[in-house]
């Protein structure tokens, strides 16, 4: 009886744990990519994740076993397009402003999908919870807490690509499932490793210095994640995966705090705290189950 209990205990926290340690990954790889701005930019560090990104998925998923029809090509297209816009933002959005507070501006995007989708009057609460924490966020009038504007329209516009992927993903994969994403990254790639180079010198960016360091962050933020997470999807009920993705800029805070010595005032605290209030709340009330499978 007692080894059966900490059986069924080990199939619940197992999940949970794989997706604590999905969640920890990306974050230090953000934590790390922003560590190597200075020396390439963030346009070369998003291609370069791009890369080295979409030749693991690759070698995980073989999408070139797949079948195509003229029908699927332009949601691909949107659906890779919409990733890496979200991943190019993003780091713009990370050269400037503290990391939690840049996952906290960009998670605005599929929480705005979640709460828009559904039309009952608690849903308007965490509405009110996500305009109170972008209002102490957002620099208007004399509340600026020293964030810089252009980085805040950046992590905004890395939300409306995260949104975007959402939408275009639930689309694309009709057919391909997991492999979606390997097909979404190569699309990113083709448009956004061209733009990296033309903002970076290619012979630092390939150079031996840097491509170790690119190749584990491609690592911490795509290849180990996604696949965590896909595990933890097939074991998790919808509701408590996305729960547990609402504590995600906490989890950037925190890697901030200790990679970065990103330090948050009281404020900013505050801010965030509300947004993810609300990603659990309206995760917590949500009447469907469909699982959407997220990607960063």
């Amino acid at each position: 009886m007692l080894s059966a209990r900490h059986s069924a205990k080990l199939q619940v926290f197992y999940p949970v744990l794989l997706l604590l340690l999905s969640m920890l990954s990306i974050q230090s790889g953000a934590s790390l990519a922003k560590s190597l701005f200075p020396v390439i930019g963030a346009p070369a560090v998003t291609a370069l994740r791009l890369l080295l990104g979409t030749l693991i998925l690759f070698f995980i998923f073989k999408p070139w076993r797949l079948k195509f029809t003229r029908k699927s090509i332009m949601p691909l297209f949107l659906y890779g397009l919409s990733l890496g816009a979200m991943n190019y933002l993003f780091y713009l959005a990370l050269e400037t402003i503290p990391l939690g507070i840049a996952v906290a501006l960009e998670f605005t995007g599929p929480l705005a999908v979640a709460m828009f989708s559904s039309r009952r009057a608690i849903d308007f609460l965490w509405i009110i919870l996500v305009i109170a924490g972008l209002g102490l966020l957002l620099p208007i009038g004399d509340n600026i807490h020293g964030l810089d504007p252009l980085g805040i329209l950046y992590a905004l516009g890395a939300g409306v690509g995260w949104a975007l992927y959402i939408v275009f993903g639930q689309r694309a994969g009709k057919g391909y499932g997991a492999a979606t994403v390997s097909i979404g990254s190569l699309v990113a790639a083709f448009i956004f490793v061209p733009i990296g180079m033309l903002q970076s010198s290619p012979d630092i960016m390939f150079s031996w210095s840097i491509l170790p360091v690119a190749l584990a962050i491609a690592i911490l933020s795509t290849a180990f994640p996604y696949t965590l997470e896909m595990i933890a999807l097939t074991r998790l009920p919808a509701k408590t995966f996305g729960t547990l993705m609402s504590l995600e800029p906490c989890m950037g805070a925190f890697i901030g705090i200790i990679f970065l010595h990103e330090h948050l005032t009281l404020i900013q605290w505050i801010a965030l705290a509300f947004i993810v209030l609300a990603s659990i709340g309206s995760t917590a009330t949500m009447k469907n189950k469909t699982k959407i499978e997220e990607v960063k």
